[in-house]
């Protein structure tokens, strides 16, 4: 059994693992985005969060039958990102134009995969209480990536920054998220 700052420390790292590709998205929306939209696509990018959260809750309680050693070979998935991350790291980074609230939840849906392959195994990892922590700490690291994010907007170099160094760390990145859903689970 885990601590609750142990909890909170994974918690932590598993949203900023798997929400650096999605800071760097968001805040070059941003940029692009109308002054009197900007509210309503913070509102659709955290909505879109709180989604992926309520499907990598709900999957992880189907998983409940199956031991939580086994629910560690979910670690395939962020490493199978890792390798595409790798193999397609010295790739141009795609031009990103997004406008719009429905764009910007369809997009953090999209761009939600690794998110669901660490927060399903996370969730499932210590029980509901532990799970119940996961989630209020994601709330707090959704909130302070919409107004990190938002500061951003006016420090396009910083996006352009994250965007193009990004490829250089990704598969680093999804390979620890790996290693963590292994541990957590139980699974090494």
């Amino acid at each position: 059994m885990h601590t609750i700052l142990s909890v909170i420390v994974v918690a932590i790292l598993a949203f900023l693992g798997t929400m650096f590709d999605n800071f760097f998205a968001f805040s070059a929306q941003l940029i692009v985005t109308d002054e009197k939209r900007v509210r309503r696509v913070s509102y659709a990018q955290a909505l879109g969060v709180a989604t992926l959260l309520v499907l990598a809750g709900g999957i992880g309680s189907l998983l409940t039958p199956i031991p939580l050693p086994w629910v560690g070979l979910l670690c395939l998935a962020p490493w199978a990102l890792a390798w595409h991350a790798w193999r397609h790291r010295t790739k141009e980074p795609s031009e990103v134009y997004r406008r719009g609230a429905l764009t910007t939840f369809a997009m953090t849906l999209a761009l939600g995969g690794d998110n669901l392959a660490v927060w399903i195994p996370l969730l499932r990892a210590d029980g509901f209480a532990h799970a119940v922590v996961t989630v209020v700490v994601f709330a707090v690291m959704e909130l302070l990536f919409i107004v990190a994010a938002r500061g951003l907007t006016g420090h396009a170099r910083v996006v352009a920054w994250g965007t193009k160094h990004a490829p250089s760390f990704l598969p680093w990145l999804y390979f620890g998220l790996g290693v963590l859903i292994l541990i957590e689970c139980g699974s090494l």
